[in-house]
C-alpha cells in the first residue's frame, strides 16, 4: 500500500518530453475495425495459439485458442497419421488390465491434468478387452 501511494507522487514528478515538442502524451485509443490478429508462443506443454477477428463495428467477432492439449491429444488426421498422444499409446504394455496405470503414465507425460480427467472403463463381464495396437 505504501509503494502504491508513493507511486502517485512519483508519477506527478515525471516530465513528459516527446521529441521535444508540444505533443499530447496521451491519446484516446481508436478502436480497431476489420482486423485479424494472432499470437503464438511456446507454453510448458507445447505450442499455444490465439486467433481473433474484430469486425467493422469494432467488436470481437471471433476468438479461438488452441492449447498444447489440443495439439497433443488430436486424433488421427485425414491422412491416417496419429496424433502425438495416440501414437505414444500404441503398443503400450499393460501389466494389469484392471488397473492400467501404464496408460495413465503415458497420458500424464503429455499433460499432467489429463490423467485425472481420463477414465479407463472396463466394460461389462461379457465384453472383450482389447490390447492397444502396434505401430
Amino acid at each position: 500500500m505504501k509503494v502504491a501511494q508513493a507511486m502517485l507522487g512519483w508519477l506527478d514528478e515525471l516530465e513528459a518530453n516527446i521529441a521535444g515538442g508540444d505533443e499530447e502524451i496521451y491519446l484516446d485509443p481508436t478502436p480497431a475495425t476489420d482486423v485479424s490478429g494472432n499470437g503464438l508462443t511456446e507454453a510448458p506443454r507445447g505450442a499455444l495459439g490465439h486467433w481473433l477477428d474484430i469486425g467493422s463495428d469494432g467488436k470481437l467477432s471471433r476468438y479461438q485458442v488452441i492449447s498444447p492439449t489440443t495439439w497433443n491429444c488430436s486424433p488421427r488426421d485425414a491422412k491416417g497419421i496419429h496424433g502425438p498422444l495416440e501414437e505414444a499409446l500404441l503398443g503400450t504394455p499393460v501389466g494389469n488390465v484392471d488397473e492400467p496405470v501404464e496408460i495413465m503414465r503415458v497420458i500424464h507425460s503429455f499433460d499432467p491434468c489429463l490423467d485425472c480427467s481420463t477414465h479407463v472403463i472396463k466394460p461389462g463381464k461379457n465384453a472383450k478387452v482389447y490390447r492397444l495396437g502396434t505401430r
